[in-house]
């Protein structure tokens, strides 16, 4: 993490020619917002002194009072490599908050920074490296997204048959070009599908990065005539695009997580993490998997978690640990999906890790067989629960666990549920081209 200073800034921005400053926020929903101003406003930004109006902003703040403040992180100044290089465009994110200086409730950055702190309190740094999946499809004629690809490449393909080789190599260039570190990247299992690996940083870093790499991909696969999705399961009979969260805890440089003496490599800590993450997980599936559509991608078939369940040697429970590399162990949740909100998404996975550690909650055995060919009578002899078969069932799950919507907060959890149940009852009133080739020639 860079550490500027206003001047630093001031002077970056002058020496290299910036003449836009994008200031950059999140909606709730994980829906990258900006407001732009040019070089000769970032001070007055800088001094706090850029106002929006919340109330245009969806999960906000009403009309009657909706004046909300800016907070540039000087850290997060980044300069578009897409852009011009004369007139340059750069980017800072921006905490929200209102005009007397009190934070804002509905800013899902400062949602995950509240729990980092009380990580911190008890000496915990929290480490995280997403797994970024999504799709590469064509546009049409008018520059519209489609679902259509002319490629029928599938894992760790490469050109020609990875048609969309050379626009994942450009994304990849591109975020190393502002200060990403990428571990890997590679053709996914679908046609057209892709995956990018962020290196592990701290929470807020990595957060802040997969936003940056949402962007990116979106931008760059413009420039090649392909749109960028991130729509967890945009084609039935393909796999759906995931988020794997790759977890850890630090104390004093340490990874807590790593205990030589045992078995598995795993400390108490470690155990006690996966507990408070299995115990939550029901309730956190309507923030890791925020869409009607991301539940087409939790079914059997399709090589995404559906039972709750841990394991070292499979791939097939909602949680792994992975092969250990130089950094000792850590723990990967495999549910989350390339549409949910990662600051939300970070946020509540820390909490749930931390009441694991703090009550020391235990998980059952880990599932070591694939639990995928087992039968409904094993998986019931083994306590093996599954994950919300739709979003309703989900939003009903966050509604039963205190814990989380402590960590959302109350204006979070009052306008985040009301626009999922609306999204929810507008599917539901919706007919289908499936129900219609199903049903209407028969009835």
């Amino acid at each position: 993490m860079k550490h500027y200073t206003k001047e630093d800034v001031l002077r970056i921005v002058e020496e290299e020619d910036v003449e836009f400053i994008r200031l950059q926020f999140t909606d709730i929903f994980g829906n990258l917002k900006n407001i732009a101003i040019t070089a000769n406003q970032l001070e007055n930004a800088l001094d706090n002194a850029c106002m929006f109006d919340g109330s245009a902003i969806d999960g906000f703040m009403s009309i009657e009072e909706s004046d909300m403040c800016l907070r540039p992180d000087l850290s997060t100044l980044e300069i578009f490599p897409w852009r011009p290089q004369q007139g340059k465009v750069a980017r800072m994110f921006c905490d929200i908050y209102h005009p007397d200086g009190r934070p804002f409730a509905g800013d899902s950055r400062q949602v995950l920074k509240k729990v980092i702190a009380q990580a911190e309190a008890l000496g915990y740094t929290f480490e995280v490296g997403p797994e970024c999946e999504f799709f590469l499809f064509d546009t049409d004629e008018n520059g519209k997204p489609t679902t259509d690809t002319n490629e029928q490449a599938s894992y760790f393909d490469m050109g020609p048959l990875d048609g969309g080789e050379n626009a994942r190599r450009d994304i990849v260039m591109t975020l190393q070009e502002m200060g990403l570190i990428i571990e890997a990247s590679h053709h996914e299992m679908a046609p057209a599908q892709h995956e990018i690996d962020l290196r592990y940083d701290e929470a807020l870093v990595t957060a802040d990065n997969i936003m940056t790499f949402k962007l990116a991909a979106r931008t760059i696969a413009r420039r090649h005539g392909l749109h960028a999705t991130f729509m967890p399961k945009p084609k039935p009979g393909v796999n759906g695009s995931g988020m794997h969260i790759n977890m850890s805890l630090k104390r004093d440089g340490k990874n807590i997580f790593a205990d030589q003496d045992d078995p598995n490599g795993l400390s108490r800590e470690a155990y006690y993490f996966i507990g408070g993450i299995m115990k939550h997980i029901k309730g956190m599936a309507a923030i890791a998997n925020p869409l009607v559509n991301s539940y087409k991608r939790l079914v059997p078939g399709y090589a995404a978690p559906v039972y709750i369940a841990w394991s070292i040697t499979n791939r097939s429970p909602l949680i792994r640990i992975p092969a250990q590399g130089g950094g000792g162990p850590r723990i990967e949740l495999r549910s989350p999906d390339s549409a949910a909100n990662p600051y939300l998404v970070l946020a509540v996975c820390l909490k749930a890790g931390l009441d694991g550690i703090l009550n020391k909650i235990s998980p059952p055995e880990s599932v070591d067989c694939n639990i995928y060919q087992m039968t409904d009578a094993e998986r019931r002899a083994l306590g093996i629960d599954q994950l919300p078969g739709d979003l309703l069932e989900a939003l009903e799950e966050l509604r039963k666990d205190p814990l989380l919507l402590e960590v959302l907060g109350s204006h979070i959890t009052e306008h985040y549920l009301a626009a999922k149940e609306d999204e929810w009852r507008r599917y539901r009133s919706d007919v289908s081209p499936w129900e219609t080739r199903e049903y209407l020639s028969r009835y």
